[in-house]
């Protein structure tokens, strides 16, 4: 593993993959201008509308969303997350697919979404994912690659169950995605301090592409798209405009912070 420049890219995703794929496309050129070698897109990042409009074109979506990805990957020649988007299952499931391509346009792993979002929120928002999206029945794949370390896939509301990440670092990752749709009220008191968290307890780099602002009625996301080193530092916040948030990956820094806390080599349970 080597010392490169990550980036956690931020939009507001809307209703329009054609216009969300061509927003996406600026953030990663611009990402690659400033030298990312490893970027994550947002949960949502290809469409974010009604449950019934991502069903009735999820089969398109999902075909032009992979195409992108490999395309974009290849493009810019870099590592390349796309952090959710939906992939048919049946006529009225799909799954909410994590996808991680290398610089030639090939796969490297795959996550279908585990924990749904089934939540009244007290802003008086009712979200329930499970209506449309199936629960991903494997555990999330921890990606080795000897330039830029061990990646662990996640997405969004998966952040709040720590015995993921858990699993992610005892199979040796370095670096946690968490790409999402966080909303803006629990945003405002939750997001942040669930990703220093998440770093903190498995001293690995946490890297939160994020949703931002309104996308269609009233749904609304928090942004702050983040990038937090092993010891809880936020490296990089986007803050609440599309954008990118980058800062480096270290090995050194890595390897640091697990000598002074080596807490994953106490371990118990």
């Amino acid at each position: 593993m080597k010392s490169y420049l990550a980036a956690a890219i931020q939009m507001t995703s809307r209703p329009d993959l054609e216009k969300n794929l061509t927003e996406a496309e600026e953030l990663i050129e611009f990402a690659k201008r400033q030298g990312a070698e490893l970027i994550g897109l947002p949960e949502n990042f290809c469409f974010l509308g009604t449950e019934a409009e991502k069903i009735a074109q999820a089969p398109f979506i999902a075909e032009r969303t992979e195409k992108f990805l490999k395309t974009m990957a290849q493009r810019f020649q870099v590592t390349l997350l796309g952090g959710g988007f939906p992939i048919p299952v049946s006529s009225d499931k799909v799954y909410n697919t994590a996808l991680l391509v290398d610089p030639n346009g090939q796969e490297l792993a795959r996550y279908q979404k585990a924990h749904l979002f089934d939540v009244n929120v007290p802003d008086g928002n009712t979200y329930q994912e499970s209506l449309t999206v199936q629960r991903g029945e494997q555990l999330p794949p921890v990606y080795e690659s000897p330039d830029l370390g061990c990646m662990g896939l996640s997405v969004c509301y998966d952040v709040r169950f720590p015995e993921l990440y858990r699993h992610l670092s005892s199979q040796g990752a370095e670096i946690l995605f968490v790409p999402a749709a966080f909303t803006a009220f629990t945003g405002k008191d939750h997001w942040q301090i669930l990703l220093q968290a998440r770093a903190i307890e498995n001293t690995c780099y946490c890297i939160a592409p994020a949703q931002t602002g309104s996308h269609y009625a009233r749904r609304q996301s928090h942004g702050h798209a983040a990038i937090i080193d092993p010891w809880g530092i936020i490296l990089a916040d986007a803050g609440d405009q599309p954008g990118v948030a980058i800062a480096e990956i270290d090995p050194n820094r890595l390897q640091q912070v697990r000598q002074q806390m080596p807490c994953l080599k106490h371990r118990v349970f």
